[in-house]
Protein backbone atom coordinates (compact mmCIF):
# COMPACT_ATOMS: atom_id res chain seq x y z
CA UNK A 1 0.00 0.00 0.00
CA UNK A 2 2.51 2.21 1.18
CA UNK A 3 4.77 1.42 -1.99
CA UNK A 4 2.05 2.46 -3.97
CA UNK A 5 1.50 5.83 -2.37
CA UNK A 6 4.74 7.07 -2.59
CA UNK A 7 4.80 6.92 -6.74
CA UNK A 8 1.67 8.75 -6.72
CA UNK A 9 2.96 11.38 -4.68
CA UNK A 10 6.41 11.19 -6.52
CA UNK A 11 4.10 12.21 -9.73
CA UNK A 12 2.66 14.95 -8.39
CA UNK A 13 5.43 16.75 -7.67
CA UNK A 14 6.28 16.16 -10.79
CA UNK A 15 3.54 17.53 -12.62
CA UNK A 16 3.83 20.48 -9.90
CA UNK A 17 6.85 21.09 -10.82
CA UNK A 18 6.06 21.41 -14.69
CA UNK A 19 4.37 25.23 -14.48
CA UNK A 20 7.63 26.74 -12.66
CA UNK A 21 9.73 24.97 -14.82
CA UNK A 22 8.56 25.97 -17.97
CA UNK A 23 8.01 29.90 -16.81
CA UNK A 24 12.01 29.38 -15.91
CA UNK A 25 12.76 27.84 -19.26
CA UNK A 26 10.88 30.67 -21.10
CA UNK A 27 12.69 33.52 -19.13
CA UNK A 28 9.14 34.84 -17.49
CA UNK A 29 10.66 34.21 -13.87
CA UNK A 30 14.50 33.72 -12.89
CA UNK A 31 14.83 30.34 -10.76
CA UNK A 32 15.61 32.46 -7.37
CA UNK A 33 12.14 34.40 -7.72
CA UNK A 34 10.81 31.62 -8.74
CA UNK A 35 11.96 29.37 -5.00
CA UNK A 36 10.25 32.61 -3.36
CA UNK A 37 7.52 33.30 -4.76
CA UNK A 38 6.03 29.21 -4.23
CA UNK A 39 7.11 29.58 -0.60
CA UNK A 40 5.63 33.16 -0.61
CA UNK A 41 2.06 31.22 -2.36
CA UNK A 42 2.83 28.29 -0.04
CA UNK A 43 3.05 30.06 2.95
CA UNK A 44 -0.14 31.99 2.65
CA UNK A 45 -2.46 29.17 1.19
CA UNK A 46 -2.45 30.79 -2.07
CA UNK A 47 -2.12 29.75 -5.59
CA UNK A 48 1.03 30.44 -7.07
CA UNK A 49 -0.04 31.75 -10.52
CA UNK A 50 -2.12 34.55 -8.99
CA UNK A 51 0.83 35.21 -6.80
CA UNK A 52 3.15 35.66 -9.54
CA UNK A 53 0.29 38.04 -11.29
CA UNK A 54 -0.72 39.96 -8.18
CA UNK A 55 2.86 41.13 -7.67
CA UNK A 56 3.69 42.28 -11.00
CA UNK A 57 6.65 39.01 -11.07
CA UNK A 58 4.96 37.76 -14.80
CA UNK A 59 2.36 38.84 -17.44
CA UNK A 60 -0.74 37.17 -16.81
CA UNK A 61 -1.09 36.45 -20.52
CA UNK A 62 2.41 35.16 -21.05
CA UNK A 63 1.64 32.07 -18.10
CA UNK A 64 -1.99 31.26 -19.43
CA UNK A 65 0.36 30.65 -23.47
CA UNK A 66 3.24 28.82 -21.12
CA UNK A 67 0.76 26.59 -19.01
CA UNK A 68 -0.96 25.74 -22.70
CA UNK A 69 1.11 24.83 -24.34
CA UNK A 70 3.41 23.09 -21.42
CA UNK A 71 0.25 20.68 -20.51
CA UNK A 72 -1.72 20.88 -23.59
CA UNK A 73 -4.85 22.12 -22.27
CA UNK A 74 -7.13 24.47 -24.36
CA UNK A 75 -6.50 28.16 -24.40
CA UNK A 76 -9.35 30.76 -24.03
CA UNK A 77 -9.45 34.79 -23.98
CA UNK A 78 -12.15 35.17 -21.00
CA UNK A 79 -13.14 38.44 -22.89
CA UNK A 80 -14.97 36.58 -25.86
CA UNK A 81 -16.53 34.06 -23.37
CA UNK A 82 -20.29 34.11 -22.58
CA UNK A 83 -20.82 33.46 -19.72
CA UNK A 84 -24.08 31.47 -18.28
CA UNK A 85 -24.95 31.99 -14.43
CA UNK A 86 -26.63 28.63 -14.26
CA UNK A 87 -23.60 26.52 -15.18
CA UNK A 88 -21.69 28.55 -12.80
CA UNK A 89 -24.04 27.88 -10.44
CA UNK A 90 -23.50 23.81 -10.65
CA UNK A 91 -20.27 24.56 -8.14
CA UNK A 92 -20.68 25.64 -4.96
CA UNK A 93 -19.64 29.23 -3.56
CA UNK A 94 -16.87 27.75 -1.51
CA UNK A 95 -15.25 26.03 -3.85
CA UNK A 96 -15.27 28.69 -6.35
CA UNK A 97 -13.47 31.36 -3.49
CA UNK A 98 -11.04 28.33 -3.13
CA UNK A 99 -10.07 27.08 -5.65
CA UNK A 100 -10.00 30.66 -8.00
CA UNK A 101 -12.00 28.88 -10.56
CA UNK A 102 -14.71 29.77 -12.91
CA UNK A 103 -17.46 27.28 -14.64
CA UNK A 104 -18.02 28.00 -18.22
CA UNK A 105 -19.92 25.53 -20.00
CA UNK A 106 -21.64 22.41 -19.53
CA UNK A 107 -21.75 19.82 -22.23
CA UNK A 108 -23.65 16.67 -21.21
CA UNK A 109 -21.67 15.21 -18.73
CA UNK A 110 -18.79 17.43 -19.25
CA UNK A 111 -17.87 20.79 -17.45
CA UNK A 112 -15.09 23.25 -18.60
CA UNK A 113 -13.58 24.93 -15.93
CA UNK A 114 -11.33 27.92 -16.47
CA UNK A 115 -8.12 28.22 -14.27
CA UNK A 116 -4.92 29.92 -14.24
CA UNK A 117 -3.03 26.91 -12.75
CA UNK A 118 -3.71 23.56 -14.70
CA UNK A 119 -1.74 21.74 -12.34
CA UNK A 120 -4.39 22.49 -9.50
CA UNK A 121 -5.20 19.09 -9.64
CA UNK A 122 -7.03 19.13 -6.10
CA UNK A 123 -9.22 21.69 -7.33
CA UNK A 124 -10.62 19.88 -10.47
CA UNK A 125 -11.03 16.74 -8.08
CA UNK A 126 -13.35 18.85 -5.77
CA UNK A 127 -15.01 20.43 -7.86
CA UNK A 128 -15.95 16.51 -9.78
CA UNK A 129 -16.62 15.21 -6.40
CA UNK A 130 -19.23 18.14 -6.46
CA UNK A 131 -21.12 17.76 -9.34
CA UNK A 132 -20.94 13.97 -10.39
CA UNK A 133 -19.51 16.00 -13.46
CA UNK A 134 -16.21 15.15 -15.87
CA UNK A 135 -14.00 18.33 -15.90
CA UNK A 136 -12.41 19.47 -18.53
CA UNK A 137 -10.09 22.43 -17.67
CA UNK A 138 -9.45 25.62 -19.93
CA UNK A 139 -6.09 27.74 -19.07
CA UNK A 140 -7.40 31.97 -18.75
CA UNK A 141 -5.13 34.77 -17.90
CA UNK A 142 -5.18 35.07 -13.65
CA UNK A 143 -6.19 39.02 -13.83
CA UNK A 144 -9.05 38.15 -16.66
CA UNK A 145 -10.50 34.90 -14.38
CA UNK A 146 -10.21 36.98 -11.07
CA UNK A 147 -12.44 39.93 -12.55
CA UNK A 148 -14.70 37.55 -14.22
CA UNK A 149 -15.44 35.38 -11.29
CA UNK A 150 -16.45 38.22 -9.24
CA UNK A 151 -19.01 39.58 -11.27
CA UNK A 152 -19.94 36.29 -11.63
CA UNK A 153 -20.37 35.74 -7.70
CA UNK A 154 -22.45 39.30 -7.18
CA UNK A 155 -24.58 37.74 -10.16
CA UNK A 156 -25.50 34.50 -8.80
CA UNK A 157 -25.26 35.68 -5.18
CA UNK A 158 -28.65 35.30 -4.38
CA UNK A 159 -28.30 31.25 -4.48
CA UNK A 160 -29.80 29.76 -1.22
CA UNK A 161 -26.99 29.42 1.66
CA UNK A 162 -26.23 25.84 2.42
CA UNK A 163 -27.39 25.74 6.22
CA UNK A 164 -24.35 24.96 7.49
CA UNK A 165 -22.38 27.77 5.72
CA UNK A 166 -21.27 30.06 8.24
CA UNK A 167 -19.27 31.94 5.66
CA UNK A 168 -22.52 34.20 4.37
CA UNK A 169 -22.51 36.91 6.93
CA UNK A 170 -25.72 38.87 6.49
CA UNK A 171 -26.07 39.81 10.18
CA UNK A 172 -24.51 43.48 9.28
CA UNK A 173 -26.64 44.44 6.88
CA UNK A 174 -28.55 47.65 7.42
CA UNK A 175 -32.12 45.82 7.12
CA UNK A 176 -35.36 46.62 9.48
CA UNK A 177 -38.08 45.86 8.03
CA UNK A 178 -40.58 47.70 10.08
CA UNK A 179 -43.10 45.37 10.41
CA UNK A 180 -41.17 42.59 11.77
CA UNK A 181 -40.21 41.69 15.49
CA UNK A 182 -39.57 39.28 17.27
CA UNK A 183 -42.85 39.25 19.15
CA UNK A 184 -44.91 38.00 15.86
CA UNK A 185 -42.66 35.39 15.69
CA UNK A 186 -42.51 34.35 19.04
CA UNK A 187 -46.33 34.25 19.25
CA UNK A 188 -46.74 32.47 15.98
CA UNK A 189 -45.42 29.46 17.83
CA UNK A 190 -43.03 28.64 14.65
CA UNK A 191 -38.96 27.73 14.60
CA UNK A 192 -38.84 28.24 11.09
CA UNK A 193 -39.30 31.85 11.01
CA UNK A 194 -36.47 32.05 13.03
CA UNK A 195 -34.26 30.12 11.37
CA UNK A 196 -31.23 32.27 11.02
CA UNK A 197 -30.09 31.07 7.16
CA UNK A 198 -33.59 31.85 5.85
CA UNK A 199 -33.46 34.99 7.37
CA UNK A 200 -30.24 35.67 6.08
CA UNK A 201 -31.36 34.48 2.46
CA UNK A 202 -34.88 36.77 2.55
CA UNK A 203 -33.03 39.97 3.66
CA UNK A 204 -30.08 39.05 0.80
CA UNK A 205 -32.97 38.89 -2.17
CA UNK A 206 -34.62 41.93 -1.12
CA UNK A 207 -31.37 43.72 -0.67
CA UNK A 208 -30.36 42.51 -4.40
CA UNK A 209 -33.42 43.26 -5.77
CA UNK A 210 -32.99 46.83 -4.70
CA UNK A 211 -29.39 46.84 -5.97
CA UNK A 212 -30.66 45.60 -9.52
CA UNK A 213 -33.10 47.86 -9.75
CA UNK A 214 -36.05 45.38 -9.78
CA UNK A 215 -39.52 46.22 -10.11
CA UNK A 216 -41.04 43.05 -8.54
CA UNK A 217 -39.75 40.36 -7.09
CA UNK A 218 -41.76 36.96 -7.31
CA UNK A 219 -41.41 33.62 -4.67
CA UNK A 220 -43.13 30.75 -6.74
CA UNK A 221 -43.52 26.95 -5.39
CA UNK A 222 -43.96 24.41 -7.52
CA UNK A 223 -44.54 20.60 -7.19
CA UNK A 224 -40.99 19.40 -7.52
CA UNK A 225 -39.05 23.07 -7.56
CA UNK A 226 -38.97 26.66 -6.16
CA UNK A 227 -37.52 29.60 -7.96
CA UNK A 228 -37.24 33.21 -7.40
CA UNK A 229 -37.73 36.13 -9.97
CA UNK A 230 -37.53 39.75 -10.82
CA UNK A 231 -39.02 42.20 -12.78
CA UNK A 232 -36.03 43.69 -14.45
CA UNK A 233 -36.86 46.56 -17.14
CA UNK A 234 -40.13 44.86 -17.57
CA UNK A 235 -39.04 41.39 -17.96
CA UNK A 236 -38.81 38.85 -15.19
CA UNK A 237 -35.49 36.75 -15.03
CA UNK A 238 -35.43 34.42 -12.70
CA UNK A 239 -32.06 34.77 -10.00
CA UNK A 240 -32.22 31.45 -7.96
CA UNK A 241 -33.45 28.00 -7.29
CA UNK A 242 -33.50 27.50 -3.96
CA UNK A 243 -35.13 23.70 -2.39
CA UNK A 244 -38.40 23.06 -2.58
CA UNK A 245 -38.56 21.97 0.82
CA UNK A 246 -37.49 25.64 2.06
CA UNK A 247 -41.09 26.80 0.41
CA UNK A 248 -42.63 26.77 3.27
CA UNK A 249 -40.32 28.26 5.63
CA UNK A 250 -39.44 31.30 3.00
CA UNK A 251 -43.38 32.27 2.46
CA UNK A 252 -43.60 32.08 6.97
CA UNK A 253 -40.81 33.90 6.76
CA UNK A 254 -41.43 36.87 4.69
CA UNK A 255 -45.49 36.62 5.81
CA UNK A 256 -43.93 37.08 9.44
CA UNK A 257 -42.32 40.47 7.86
CA UNK A 258 -45.27 41.71 6.14
CA UNK A 259 -47.07 41.22 9.41
CA UNK A 260 -49.42 38.96 8.10
CA UNK A 261 -50.90 35.60 9.45
CA UNK A 262 -48.67 32.95 8.83
CA UNK A 263 -51.11 29.93 10.00
CA UNK A 264 -53.31 31.09 7.14
CA UNK A 265 -52.38 29.52 3.74
CA UNK A 266 -55.96 29.30 2.09
CA UNK A 267 -57.01 32.71 1.20
CA UNK A 268 -54.43 35.70 -0.19
CA UNK A 269 -53.10 38.34 2.02
CA UNK A 270 -51.69 41.60 1.68
CA UNK A 271 -49.13 42.68 3.68
CA UNK A 272 -45.60 45.55 3.39
CA UNK A 273 -42.42 45.50 4.67
CA UNK A 274 -40.29 48.48 5.44
CA UNK A 275 -36.59 47.79 4.78
CA UNK A 276 -34.43 50.78 6.11
CA UNK A 277 -30.85 50.79 3.97
CA UNK A 278 -29.64 53.92 5.61
CA UNK A 279 -29.86 56.33 8.04
CA UNK A 280 -31.57 58.65 5.09
CA UNK A 281 -32.92 56.14 2.52
CA UNK A 282 -36.24 53.34 3.72
CA UNK A 283 -37.24 51.20 0.26
CA UNK A 284 -40.92 49.96 1.14
CA UNK A 285 -42.25 46.25 -0.17
CA UNK A 286 -45.92 46.04 -1.07
CA UNK A 287 -46.41 42.15 -0.55
CA UNK A 288 -49.24 39.57 -1.82
CA UNK A 289 -49.92 36.28 -1.18
CA UNK A 290 -52.11 33.65 -3.16
CA UNK A 291 -52.36 29.70 -2.65
CA UNK A 292 -51.76 27.89 -5.43
CA UNK A 293 -51.40 23.90 -6.19
CA UNK A 294 -48.02 23.75 -4.36
CA UNK A 295 -47.66 26.33 -1.90
CA UNK A 296 -48.48 30.12 -1.42
CA UNK A 297 -46.96 32.20 -4.21
CA UNK A 298 -45.30 35.39 -2.88
CA UNK A 299 -44.90 38.77 -5.14
CA UNK A 300 -43.12 41.76 -3.65
CA UNK A 301 -43.69 44.89 -5.34
CA UNK A 302 -40.95 47.50 -4.33
CA UNK A 303 -42.16 51.09 -4.07
CA UNK A 304 -39.28 52.88 -3.82
CA UNK A 305 -39.97 56.94 -2.44
CA UNK A 306 -36.43 58.09 -4.28
CA UNK A 307 -37.99 57.11 -7.97
CA UNK A 308 -40.75 60.45 -7.37
CA UNK A 309 -37.55 62.76 -7.13
CA UNK A 310 -35.98 62.31 -9.70
CA UNK A 311 -37.62 64.70 -11.50
CA UNK A 312 -39.50 65.62 -14.48
CA UNK A 313 -36.56 65.75 -16.70
CA UNK A 314 -35.36 62.60 -15.57
CA UNK A 315 -38.62 60.75 -17.08
CA UNK A 316 -38.09 61.33 -20.94
CA UNK A 317 -40.38 63.89 -21.92
CA UNK A 318 -39.80 65.61 -25.11
CA UNK A 319 -38.99 69.33 -24.04
CA UNK A 320 -42.51 70.27 -25.94
CA UNK A 321 -43.88 67.62 -23.80
CA UNK A 322 -42.77 68.53 -20.84
CA UNK A 323 -43.89 72.30 -21.70
CA UNK A 324 -47.13 71.07 -21.67
CA UNK A 325 -47.53 68.88 -18.72
CA UNK A 326 -45.90 71.77 -16.45
CA UNK A 327 -48.44 74.48 -18.03
CA UNK A 328 -51.50 72.06 -16.53
CA UNK A 329 -49.89 71.66 -13.20
CA UNK A 330 -49.44 75.59 -13.19
CA UNK A 331 -53.11 75.84 -13.71
CA UNK A 332 -55.37 76.61 -10.67
CA UNK A 333 -57.96 73.88 -11.62
CA UNK A 334 -58.64 71.37 -14.19
CA UNK A 335 -58.03 67.53 -14.30
CA UNK A 336 -54.83 66.24 -15.71
CA UNK A 337 -55.13 62.41 -16.51
CA UNK A 338 -52.79 60.00 -16.93
CA UNK A 339 -53.39 56.81 -19.21
CA UNK A 340 -51.30 53.02 -19.62
CA UNK A 341 -51.64 49.37 -18.85
CA UNK A 342 -50.31 48.25 -15.46
CA UNK A 343 -46.64 49.25 -14.81
CA UNK A 344 -46.54 51.83 -17.55
CA UNK A 345 -44.78 54.30 -14.98
CA UNK A 346 -48.05 56.56 -14.21
CA UNK A 347 -47.28 56.73 -10.63
CA UNK A 348 -43.72 58.08 -11.20
CA UNK A 349 -45.63 60.18 -13.62
CA UNK A 350 -48.34 61.40 -11.16
CA UNK A 351 -45.88 61.67 -7.94
CA UNK A 352 -43.31 63.48 -10.01
CA UNK A 353 -45.97 66.12 -10.46
CA UNK A 354 -46.83 66.36 -6.97
CA UNK A 355 -43.60 66.88 -5.58
CA UNK A 356 -43.33 70.10 -8.19
CA UNK A 357 -46.79 71.32 -6.69
CA UNK A 358 -45.97 70.35 -3.06
CA UNK A 359 -45.06 73.69 -1.32
CA UNK A 360 -45.80 75.26 2.00
CA UNK A 361 -48.98 77.23 1.00
CA UNK A 362 -50.69 73.85 -1.20
CA UNK A 363 -52.84 71.42 0.26
CA UNK A 364 -52.50 67.93 -1.30
CA UNK A 365 -54.49 65.07 -0.73
CA UNK A 366 -54.73 61.47 -2.18
CA UNK A 367 -56.12 58.61 -2.16
CA UNK A 368 -55.21 55.21 -3.57
CA UNK A 369 -55.40 51.95 -4.03
CA UNK A 370 -52.58 51.71 -2.14
CA UNK A 371 -50.30 54.01 -1.65
CA UNK A 372 -47.10 53.07 -2.92
CA UNK A 373 -44.95 56.45 -2.62
CA UNK A 374 -44.40 57.79 0.49
CA UNK A 375 -44.30 61.54 0.39
CA UNK A 376 -44.27 63.72 3.01
CA UNK A 377 -46.37 67.16 2.79
CA UNK A 378 -48.99 65.17 1.05
CA UNK A 379 -52.17 63.67 2.68
CA UNK A 380 -52.49 60.42 1.97
CA UNK A 381 -55.63 57.89 2.42
CA UNK A 382 -55.65 54.16 1.42
CA UNK A 383 -59.23 53.32 0.43
CA UNK A 384 -60.61 50.20 1.91
CA UNK A 385 -63.77 49.18 0.24
CA UNK A 386 -64.78 46.77 3.31
CA UNK A 387 -65.47 49.82 5.36
CA UNK A 388 -67.00 51.87 3.13
CA UNK A 389 -64.09 54.05 2.45
CA UNK A 390 -64.16 53.53 -1.34
CA UNK A 391 -62.37 56.66 -3.93
CA UNK A 392 -65.93 58.25 -3.84
CA UNK A 393 -66.27 58.78 -0.20
CA UNK A 394 -62.24 59.44 0.07
CA UNK A 395 -63.34 62.39 -2.54
CA UNK A 396 -66.38 63.77 -0.68
CA UNK A 397 -64.20 64.02 2.56
CA UNK A 398 -61.28 65.57 0.48
CA UNK A 399 -63.54 68.46 -0.37
CA UNK A 400 -64.29 69.51 3.23
CA UNK A 401 -61.06 69.37 3.59
CA UNK A 402 -60.18 72.56 2.18
CA UNK A 403 -58.21 71.12 -0.54
CA UNK A 404 -56.09 72.49 -3.38
CA UNK A 405 -54.77 69.69 -5.29
CA UNK A 406 -56.10 66.44 -5.21
CA UNK A 407 -55.00 62.82 -6.47
CA UNK A 408 -57.43 59.85 -7.44
CA UNK A 409 -55.43 56.55 -7.79
CA UNK A 410 -58.15 55.66 -10.82
CA UNK A 411 -61.51 56.64 -11.73
CA UNK A 412 -62.80 52.99 -12.17
CA UNK A 413 -66.68 54.25 -11.93
CA UNK A 414 -69.08 56.69 -13.10
CA UNK A 415 -69.81 57.89 -8.72
CA UNK A 416 -66.05 58.77 -8.51
CA UNK A 417 -65.61 59.93 -12.39
CA UNK A 418 -68.60 62.60 -11.36
CA UNK A 419 -67.15 63.51 -8.05
CA UNK A 420 -63.28 64.46 -9.49
CA UNK A 421 -65.12 66.15 -12.41
CA UNK A 422 -67.21 68.54 -10.03
CA UNK A 423 -63.94 69.25 -7.98
CA UNK A 424 -61.91 69.94 -11.19
CA UNK A 425 -64.85 72.47 -12.03
CA UNK A 426 -64.92 74.06 -8.91
CA UNK A 427 -61.68 75.48 -8.55
CA UNK A 428 -59.54 72.40 -7.85
CA UNK A 429 -56.81 70.67 -9.64
CA UNK A 430 -57.16 67.39 -9.60
CA UNK A 431 -55.05 64.11 -11.21
CA UNK A 432 -56.26 60.63 -11.70
CA UNK A 433 -55.28 57.83 -13.66
CA UNK A 434 -57.18 55.54 -16.05
CA UNK A 435 -56.50 52.28 -18.33
CA UNK A 436 -56.91 53.31 -22.06
CA UNK A 437 -54.71 52.57 -24.74
CA UNK A 438 -53.73 55.95 -26.07
CA UNK A 439 -54.78 59.51 -25.18
CA UNK A 440 -57.37 60.41 -27.65
CA UNK A 441 -59.65 57.43 -26.11
CA UNK A 442 -59.34 58.25 -22.49
CA UNK A 443 -61.83 61.03 -23.61
CA UNK A 444 -64.26 58.46 -25.24
CA UNK A 445 -63.94 56.10 -22.41
CA UNK A 446 -65.29 58.67 -19.91
CA UNK A 447 -68.20 58.77 -22.10
CA UNK A 448 -68.83 55.29 -21.93
CA UNK A 449 -68.92 55.12 -18.57
CA UNK A 450 -71.78 58.00 -18.66
CA UNK A 451 -70.55 61.30 -17.49
CA UNK A 452 -71.66 63.96 -19.77
CA UNK A 453 -70.05 65.19 -22.64
CA UNK A 454 -69.80 69.26 -21.44
CA UNK A 455 -69.03 67.72 -18.32
CA UNK A 456 -65.28 66.50 -19.67
CA UNK A 457 -65.05 69.71 -22.19
CA UNK A 458 -65.45 71.94 -19.61
CA UNK A 459 -63.22 69.84 -16.98
CA UNK A 460 -59.95 67.74 -18.58
CA UNK A 461 -57.33 69.83 -19.47
CA UNK A 462 -54.91 67.38 -20.27
CA UNK A 463 -53.98 63.49 -21.11
CA UNK A 464 -50.90 61.72 -21.15
CA UNK A 465 -50.76 58.25 -22.73
CA UNK A 466 -47.47 56.67 -21.47
CA UNK A 467 -45.21 53.01 -21.88
CA UNK A 468 -42.14 52.82 -20.71
CA UNK A 469 -39.21 51.57 -22.98
CA UNK A 470 -36.23 49.60 -22.31
CA UNK A 471 -33.20 51.99 -22.77
CA UNK A 472 -29.86 50.78 -24.80
CA UNK A 473 -26.70 49.78 -22.92
CA UNK A 474 -24.78 52.41 -23.82
CA UNK A 475 -21.51 50.33 -23.46
CA UNK A 476 -22.73 47.89 -25.81
CA UNK A 477 -24.89 49.17 -28.08
CA UNK A 478 -24.06 48.67 -32.02
CA UNK A 479 -25.24 50.26 -35.55
CA UNK A 480 -27.98 48.78 -37.37
CA UNK A 481 -28.00 48.78 -40.85
CA UNK A 482 -32.09 49.36 -42.27
CA UNK A 483 -32.96 50.43 -45.93
CA UNK A 484 -34.76 53.48 -46.44
CA UNK A 485 -38.14 51.51 -47.60
CA UNK A 486 -37.55 49.73 -44.36
CA UNK A 487 -37.26 52.99 -42.46
CA UNK A 488 -40.41 54.73 -44.10
CA UNK A 489 -42.73 51.66 -43.28
CA UNK A 490 -41.53 51.79 -39.84
CA UNK A 491 -42.48 55.86 -39.58
CA UNK A 492 -39.77 57.77 -39.77
CA UNK A 493 -40.51 60.49 -42.64
CA UNK A 494 -38.79 61.14 -45.94
CA UNK A 495 -37.19 63.79 -44.58
CA UNK A 496 -35.64 62.58 -41.47
CA UNK A 497 -34.08 59.75 -43.84
CA UNK A 498 -32.92 62.32 -46.17
CA UNK A 499 -31.42 63.85 -43.15
CA UNK A 500 -29.71 60.83 -42.23
CA UNK A 501 -30.99 58.49 -39.32
CA UNK A 502 -28.42 56.20 -37.56
CA UNK A 503 -30.40 53.44 -35.16
CA UNK A 504 -28.95 50.96 -32.97
CA UNK A 505 -29.41 47.42 -32.02
CA UNK A 506 -29.27 45.69 -28.67
CA UNK A 507 -26.04 43.08 -28.15
CA UNK A 508 -25.26 42.08 -24.21
CA UNK A 509 -22.68 42.73 -21.81
CA UNK A 510 -21.71 42.45 -18.24
CA UNK A 511 -23.17 45.37 -17.15
CA UNK A 512 -26.62 45.36 -18.59
CA UNK A 513 -29.29 42.85 -19.52
CA UNK A 514 -29.57 41.44 -22.81
CA UNK A 515 -28.59 44.49 -24.19
CA UNK A 516 -30.32 47.07 -22.27
CA UNK A 517 -30.12 48.97 -19.22
CA UNK A 518 -33.03 51.16 -17.26
CA UNK A 519 -36.38 52.27 -18.58
CA UNK A 520 -37.38 55.40 -20.40
CA UNK A 521 -40.82 56.98 -20.99
CA UNK A 522 -42.53 57.20 -24.19
CA UNK A 523 -45.31 59.75 -24.05
CA UNK A 524 -48.44 61.41 -25.67
CA UNK A 525 -49.57 64.44 -23.71
CA UNK A 526 -52.82 65.92 -25.45
CA UNK A 527 -54.03 69.53 -24.19
CA UNK A 528 -57.81 69.42 -24.63
CA UNK A 529 -58.22 72.32 -27.18
CA UNK A 530 -61.54 74.41 -27.94
CA UNK A 531 -61.68 71.59 -31.00
CA UNK A 532 -61.32 68.73 -29.30
CA UNK A 533 -63.87 70.21 -27.21
CA UNK A 534 -66.36 70.61 -29.95
CA UNK A 535 -65.32 66.98 -30.91
CA UNK A 536 -66.78 66.12 -27.76
CA UNK A 537 -69.30 67.83 -27.15
CA UNK A 538 -70.95 66.96 -30.35
CA UNK A 539 -70.08 63.11 -29.43
CA UNK A 540 -67.28 62.15 -31.77
CA UNK A 541 -65.01 59.38 -31.55
CA UNK A 542 -61.53 58.38 -30.78
CA UNK A 543 -60.52 58.19 -34.45
CA UNK A 544 -62.13 61.92 -34.89
CA UNK A 545 -60.19 63.31 -31.62
CA UNK A 546 -56.62 61.71 -32.70
CA UNK A 547 -56.95 63.27 -36.25
CA UNK A 548 -57.16 66.74 -34.79
CA UNK A 549 -54.71 65.76 -32.62
CA UNK A 550 -52.53 65.24 -34.75
CA UNK A 551 -53.35 68.36 -37.10
CA UNK A 552 -52.25 70.36 -33.83
CA UNK A 553 -48.78 68.93 -34.34
CA UNK A 554 -49.43 66.28 -31.17
CA UNK A 555 -47.22 63.36 -30.93
CA UNK A 556 -48.60 59.79 -30.68
CA UNK A 557 -46.69 57.17 -28.67
CA UNK A 558 -45.75 55.70 -31.92
CA UNK A 559 -43.97 58.89 -33.11
CA UNK A 560 -42.11 59.17 -29.23
CA UNK A 561 -40.87 56.24 -29.65
CA UNK A 562 -39.50 56.57 -32.67
CA UNK A 563 -37.72 60.35 -31.84
CA UNK A 564 -36.09 57.73 -28.74
CA UNK A 565 -34.87 55.46 -31.47
CA UNK A 566 -33.37 58.36 -33.71
CA UNK A 567 -31.54 59.82 -30.55
CA UNK A 568 -30.02 56.49 -30.03
CA UNK A 569 -31.93 55.98 -26.88
CA UNK A 570 -33.79 52.72 -27.34
CA UNK A 571 -34.07 49.85 -30.26
CA UNK A 572 -36.54 49.43 -32.94
CA UNK A 573 -37.49 46.53 -31.77
CA UNK A 574 -38.40 47.60 -28.48
CA UNK A 575 -40.62 50.28 -29.83
CA UNK A 576 -42.83 48.14 -31.78
CA UNK A 577 -43.35 45.93 -28.87
CA UNK A 578 -44.30 49.00 -26.62
CA UNK A 579 -46.67 50.86 -29.21
CA UNK A 580 -48.29 48.02 -31.04
CA UNK A 581 -52.25 47.63 -30.00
Amino acid sequence: MAENVVPALANQRMVLQGLPHRLIQDGLVDEQTMVQAMAAAKESDGNLVSHLVSKGIADAKEIAIAASQEFGVPLLDLDAAQLDLDVVKLVSDKLLAKHRVLPLLKRGKRLFIAVSDPTNLHALDEIKFQTGLSIEAVVVEDDKLQKIASKAMEQVDTQMPAMSDEDLDLENLDVSSGDEDDAAAAAAGRDDVEDAPIVRFVNKVLLDAIKRGASDIHFEPYEKSYRIRLRLDGFLKEIASPPVQLAVKLAARIKVMSRLDIAERRIPQDGRIKMRISKNRAIDFRVSTCPTLFGEKIVARILDPSSAMLGIDALGYEPAQKDLYMTALAQPHGMILVTGPTGSGKTVSLYTGLNILNKEDTNISTAEDPAEINLPGVNQVNVNPKVGLTFASALRAFLRQDPDVIMVGEIRDLETAEIAIKAAQTGHLVLSTLHTNDAPKTLTRLIDMGVKPYAIATSVSLIIAQRLARRLCNNCKVPMEMPPEALLKEGFTQEEIDEGIQIYKPVGCSSCTDGYKGRTGLYQVMPVSEEIQRIILQEGNAVDIAAQSAKEGIWDLRKSGLSKVKAGITSLDEVNQCTVE
